[in-house]
């Protein structure tokens, strides 16, 4: 009998993103990091919170707005005391989250991501037809990563391999978004490279 094996895994981020900005103090562009600390600014029943960034080379620091003019009612508990404490996890939550840059118009420095992949998880069923291996990628960043580089860690071949294995049909891609590539190959490929 053969089977189909769905295996899934997901890029991670190590670090929060670097962003690329004009420094006023160094007259020039710089990397900006997190320094792992809120600012926070109370008018009224109203807040503005924001994730400290910093010049790697002058220590000039960027704000980047989380929340602005939020009631403070709205925002849970928990997470405002995170603020308060300056909780490292939550500001390396904030420092990986997409969206946030964006909404803050700052460059993120792609280059310099360090990023790893996990296994989530793998099932199998049984099939009518010759054993398959269908691998998917979750790329819940959006990180800018070649899919043959994404194909390349999973099976621990290097890219120029991924290439000639694409170009002979022995891999088969299936799906290419941003958040996500799927890939199919044969059992007997995964069994040769893995």
């Amino acid at each position: 009998m053969s089977y189909l094996r769905n295996i899934e895994y997901e890029l991670v981020l190590k670090d929060s993103f670097w962003i690329i900005r004009n420094c006023p103090k160094c007259g020039r562009k710089t990397h900006y990091i997190n320094t792992k600390k809120f600012r926070i600014n109370a008018n009224g029943n109203k807040l503005d919170i924001w994730l400290i960034y910093q010049c790697l080379e002058c220590k000039h620091t960027l704000n980047l707005t989380i929340y602005e003019r939020k009631k403070f009612s709205s925002i849970p508990k928990e997470e405002y005391q995170c603020f308060l404490d300056n909780d490292e996890q939550l500001a390396e939550k904030y420092g990986k989250n997409m969206q946030l840059f964006r909404t803050n118009k700052a460059d993120i420095d792609f280059d310099r991501l360090r990023y790893g992949l996990v296994k989530l998880h793998e099932t199998i069923e049984s099939s009518g037809f010759e054993e398959q291996i269908i691998i998917t990628v979750t790329n819940p960043y959006q990180m800018k990563i070649r899919l043959e580089k994404q194909i390349a860690m999973v099976l621990g071949i290097s890219r120029n391999q991924v290439k000639n294995l694409l170009e002979k049909g022995e891999i088969e891609l299936q799906m290419e978004l941003p958040q996500s590539i799927s890939f199919r190959i044969s059992h007997c490929l995964f069994s040769m490279i893995t």
